[in-house]
């Protein structure tokens, strides 16, 4: 079975609290990365259109494709993780038809919420027994711990591309001045040569 595999980078999505919906072609695979920070919570809903004698799988892996969670011939659930480390993570879904079938188009509804956005605090108030007030701040508090690691990433990856670029420079520095010395030297062996070879023909004393 041939699989198409296409790629979606929406950081609205995972960032977000809105479902999108697409069509899942017969025998093809459509996936959603996004790079996550360490320790962060995903939950996400899913809907599929059931159709009869075909089936959709999703996977959810990492960038070195360690599977966190999976599931099969799928029409309606729920899925958790905790990411371990920072690092891109992508949920496929797959659709599988029979070649002896004619294959139809699904559509596929999901719904990805992340870090404070996926945290049942109504839930996490009844267990602690907390009053809504101290869950507003438990949430608050939250989600300033978040603000804190985005901009955290976010400064180190200025420091990384801050470093590529001064990396990057030096290199066309120094490529510029070795190309300016192989130039100098090149136009000095013509001088010379020439000048030796005027000299043999006696065209210059």
């Amino acid at each position: 079975m041939e699989l198409h595999y296409l790629v979606f980078v929406l950081s609205v999505l995972w960032h977000g609290t809105d479902a999108i919906m697409w069509s899942l072609a017969p025998n093809t695979q459509k996936c959603l990365k996004e790079e996550l920070h360490a320790n962060v919570l995903v939950a996400g809903e899913y809907e599929v259109t059931e159709i009869a004698g075909q089936r959709v799988d999703y996977i959810i892996r990492d960038s070195k494709d360690h599977i966190l969670s999976q599931r099969d011939s799928i029409t309606k659930g729920k899925f958790t993780f905790v990411t371990e480390t920072y690092d891109t993570f992508e949920v496929c879904f797959i659709s599988k038809v029979p070649p002896e079938r004619r294959g139809v188009t699904q559509d596929v509804m999901l719904d990805i919420k992340i870090g404070i956005e996926a945290k049942n605090y109504e839930g996490i108030g009844e267990a602690a027994k907390l009053k809504p007030m101290e869950l507003e701040l438990k949430r608050l508090e939250d989600l300033s711990e978040a603000i804190v690691q985005d901009f955290t990433l976010m400064r180190k990856r200025e420091e990384e591309m801050r470093d590529t670029n001064e990396s990057t420079n030096n290199r066309v520095l120094f490529f510029s001045l070795f190309s300016m010395a192989c130039l100098l030297g090149l136009a000095t062996w013509q001088v010379l040569y020439l000048r030796r070879y005027f000299k043999a023909k006696k065209l210059i004393e």
